[in-house]
């Protein structure tokens, strides 16, 4: 049974056309909704073209999330999840509207990488489908971008994000919903040049059923079949009669169809663009539409978490073998390091539950530059595990693992910054730097009887046996030196012997 603390759980979508929030009851292994807020935001319209949220934009979506944020006002943070798309992906201002985002929702907001979402994606998708062996081919088309995804069962196999999307497609190529034979041509050809990409990945060969999800397809869906364009789902010739309908009436002001939607018209004919390249590209003929989509994978993908399910941890082991990591020593490490910062239990730290799992993570990550180059290997670790895609992790969760990573050896001065509005990792970067210093051996440690960190407040102290340090005179002297790095950080670490 799931423990009653997650028998709610909420996920919100900050899309580049809608913001959507939805909460359900869990009984086992399955959702029941129980509410649904969506907001037509169209964040991706705000972007300028030099990539800035506009402030007429970032203030929609934050009076939508002040909303939100009084519908999860007594949500604990572990039943909420809220992720960020394409537009919070690619906009330079993004960090200074999700530090306001967040003030007004109540919960941090995760910027997820392309494939990432394309993962979620599969896994909304699939628990809304039919059990079944064949391949799958799902495709989402959103507002900044759009994903796909072959996949057999609850598994997706191949993914991928493109960078096209219904509200910025019909941005650029239909300005002010004026609907011609160029304007088509020009958004056509150059979705199925993006499309082209990755065309050799997804072959028709690859997959036996097309799916689409989201807006997008749910609305193509609904206006071929209500107007008879199409018997079953999206076809080929349904969307060419759908093309002319719309160049006939020239612009969407015009466009009067059954199932077209007033929040939906003005991305329409960018959507529609999007999928006849799709079709094209990808060899599809007909194409069924499921319910299931992100905000659906996040829900299931926190359920797996609380399973004990967590992608994220088969994510690590597989890097580790993909970069030959020596097992024992990260184990070696990885265990230390936990015993240190469970000694700080207590502090301001602790009061962070993701900062210990974090650590662990990056313990078990520190050495795999160590394929790249021995000299400057800590660089190398934290640039992989910052950039790589990482299934199941979030931008900012590789970005703070990555801190962690770096900040293992050398010195600390390159942390200071990277910190600053982070005081409560510091406790996680002495552990990591003393269990790797203990360690240096890369064989199991005969550890002293008296080993103890504590906070002192100003900074840290580690109580050593005297007796002990006087048998280790390397380790010894090593523990003094660290002491000097901890100066540039303002705060202290004292080496103590214990007699």
């Amino acid at each position: 049974m799931v423990p009653s603390s997650f028998e709610t759980l909420a996920a919100v979508d900050l899309g580049s056309n809608s913001f959507r929030l939805q909460i359900v009851r869990v009984d086992g292994e399955q959702f029941f909704p129980l509410d649904t807020l969506k907001d037509t935001v169209r964040l991706g319209a705000g972007l300028t073209a030099d990539n800035y949220l506009d402030d007429a934009t970032q203030q929609r979506a934050l009076t939508c999330l002040a909303r939100f944020g009084d519908r999860l006002r007594h949500f604990s943070p572990d039943q909420v999840r809220v992720v960020g798309t394409n537009t919070l992906r690619v906009a330079k201002n993004s960090a200074a509207f999700i530090r306001e985002a967040e003030a007004r929702l109540g919960f941090p907001i995760e910027i997820i990488a392309g494939r990432e979402e394309a993962r979620l994606i599969y896994i909304g998708a699939a628990h809304s489908l039919p059990a079944g062996k064949e391949k799958r081919l799902v495709v989402d088309i959103g507002g900044g971008s759009t994903e796909f995804i072959i996949g057999s069962g609850m598994k997706p196999q191949k993914t991928e994000s493109l960078g096209l999307g219904c509200v910025t497609y019909s941005l650029r190529y239909f300005p002010d919903g004026k609907l011609t034979k160029a304007n088509f041509k020009n958004a056509e050809l150059a979705a199925r040049n993006e499309i082209q990409r990755i065309a050799h990945e997804y072959t028709r060969d690859q997959w036996q059923l097309a799916i689409g999800t989201s807006g997008t397809a749910r609305s193509l869906r609904d206006i071929l079949e209500l107007n008879d364009y199409s018997p079953d789902g999206i076809t080929r010739a349904g969307m060419e009669q759908l093309k002319a309908e719309l160049l006939r009436c020239g612009s969407m002001d015009a466009v009067d169809l059954n199932g077209l939607r007033a929040d939906r018209a003005p991305v329409l004919p960018g959507g529609l663009a999007i999928m006849l390249a799709v079709f094209e590209e990808l060899q599809v003929e007909t194409m069924t539409v499921t319910l299931g989509a992100l905000r659906d994978g996040v829900l299931y993908d926190m359920l797996g978490r609380q399973y004990h399910k967590d992608l994220r941890d088969v994510t690590v082991t597989q890097f580790k073998r993909r970069y030959h990591v020596d097992t024992g020593q990260a184990e070696r490490v990885t265990g230390l390091a936990r015993q240190f910062y469970a000694q700080l239990a207590g502090s301001e730290a602790m009061a962070n539950p993701e900062i210990p799992r974090q650590l662990e993570w990056a313990a078990k990550l520190h050495e795999i530059g160590l394929m790249i180059s021995h000299s400057g290997y800590h660089k190398h670790s934290a640039y992989i595990v910052e950039q790589a895609d990482m299934p199941g992790f979030s931008r900012r969760e590789q970005r703070q693992i990555a801190h962690l990573v770096l900040a293992h050896k050398g010195s600390l001065n390159k942390m200071v910054p990277l910190l600053s509005d982070q005081p409560a990792y510091w406790p996680a970067v002495l552990a990591l730097r003393l269990a790797v210093l203990l360690c240096r051996s890369r064989r199991p440690v005969d550890l002293p009887p008296t080993l103890h960190l504590s906070n002192n407040g100003q900074g840290f102290s580690l109580m050593v046996s005297a007796e002990w340090l006087n048998h280790n005179p390397l380790t010894a002297g090593a523990l003094k030196q660290e002491e000097d790095p901890w100066r540039s950080t303002g705060l202290t670490l004292s080496i103590q012997q214990q007699a």
